[in-house]
C-alpha cells in the first residue's frame, strides 16, 4: 500500500487533501499530530517513509524542507514556491505528454496555482499551436470564491459578511504571474484583475481576445475546435460556460473538472475557464498528481 505523507496539513489545501485521502483503501495516510509537526527531523523522517509527500506549506517553509529532503523523496509542493524552479515538473498534465510524463517520473512536482490554471489552459493551447504569439500582450479578469485566501480570508469573510466582490492586487504583482508566464512563454505579463466573489469556492477566469491578435483571424468556431482536439484527455475540457446568456463561476463548484469555453463574433472573443479554486485549481489537481506518480489511474478519489 502507497503511503502519502501532507506535511502542513492543518491549512485550508491540506485538509482537503486529507479529506479526499482518508477513505481511499489503496494508500495509507501519514499526518503527524502536536508538536512533531513542527519537528523538522520528523518531518522528514516521514517524507522519507512516503512514496509521495505533499508540502502545503507557507513558500519559504517549503523551500526548506525541499532543500534538505533526500533526492529520493518524491515531492509534491502545493505552495508557489516551486512552481518556476528548474528541476521541478509542472503538475498540469493536460498541457501535454511531456508534462504528463515528467510528472510520473519526477520526484519534484509543482502543483499549479489556481488563477494560473485558468489562464495558461486558455493561453498555452494558443501559443503551442502557433495560432498566438509569445509576443502578444493579454489581459485576464478571474473570479474566485474567498476560500481561495486561505483560513485567515475565510474567517474574515464569513465574520464579516462582505456582499459584494472585491478585486485585490492593482498593482500588477500577483503571484501567480511569473508561474502564467514560465508556463506559456508570453513575454509580457498579462494585465491581471483577481477578483475574489462572497461565494466559498468556485472559478470563472476570462481572456478577452480581438481575433486580429491571433494568427489568420480565426473564427470562435476555430477556435472551439482547437480546444476541443487539445484537451482530448484529462480533466480538462471544451464545451459551453454559457447558459440563457450568462456563465456561472460556480458551475463548476466541488469538482475537479475544467470547462474551457469559447464566445463571441469574428472580431472580437472570449475564452472563459470554469473550475473550483479548492478542486483543478489545488487538491484536486494534487490528487491527480498524486495518482499519476504512483502509477494509478488518475481520476482515483477524485469528483468527476
Amino acid at each position: 500500500m502507497n503511503k502519502i505523507f501532507v506535511d502542513g496539513w492543518q491549512g485550508t489545501t491540506g485538509l482537503k487533501i486529507v479529506e479526499r485521502l482518508e477513505p481511499r483503501k489503496d494508500v495509507e495516510l501519514i499526518k503527524l499530530e502536536g508538536d512533531e509537526r513542527k519537528d523538522m527531523n520528523a518531518r522528514l523522517d516521514a517524507a522519507r517513509l512516503a512514496d509521495v509527500t505533499v508540502l502545503c506549506l507557507p513558500d519559504d517553509a517549503a523551500r526548506e524542507i525541499a532543500s534538505l529532503a533526500d533526492e529520493s523523496v518524491r515531492l509534491i509542493d502545493a505552495s508557489t514556491a516551486h512552481r518556476t524552479a528548474p528541476g521541478w515538473a509542472y503538475g498540469m498534465p493536460e498541457l501535454g505528454l511531456s508534462f504528463r510524463n515528467a510528472i510520473a517520473s519526477s520526484n519534484r512536482v509543482a502543483n499549479p496555482g489556481c488563477h494560473a490554471s485558468g489562464v495558461i489552459a486558455i493561453i498555452y493551447p494558443l501559443i503551442k499551436s502557433g495560432i498566438m504569439a509569445p509576443e502578444t500582450k493579454v489581459s485576464a479578469t478571474s473570479i474566485t470564491g474567498y476560500s481561495g485566501g486561505g483560513k485567515k480570508m475565510i474567517a474574515d469573510y464569513e465574520e464579516n459578511g462582505y456582499a459584494y466582490p472585491r478585486v485585490y492586487a492593482p498593482q500588477q504583482n500577483h503571484k501567480h504571474l511569473r508561474e502564467i508566464q514560465y508556463v506559456t512563454g508570453l513575454e509580457t505579463p498579462p494585465v491581471f484583475v483577481p477578483v475574489v466573489a462572497p461565494f466559498y469556492s468556485g472559478m470563472q477566469v476570462t481572456v478577452p481576445l480581438h481575433a486580429a491578435q491571433l494568427k489568420g483571424n480565426p473564427s470562435p468556431e476555430t477556435l472551439r475546435g482547437l480546444y476541443a482536439d487539445f484537451y482530448r484527455d484529462g480533466l480538462i475540457s471544451a464545451g459551453e460556460a454559457f447558459e440563457n446568456g450568462f456563465a456561472s463561476a460556480g458551475a463548476k463548484a466541488g469538482k475537479d473538472t475544467m470547462l474551457v469555453s469559447v464566445d463571441g463574433n469574428s472580431d472580437r472573443m472570449s475564452v472563459t475557464a470554469v473550475f473550483d479554486n479548492l478542486g483543478k485549481g489545488a487538491s484536486g489537481a494534487c490528487i491527480q498528481n498524486i495518482n499519476i506518480m504512483l502509477g494509478q489511474d488518475e481520476r482515483t478519489g477524485l469528483i468527476i
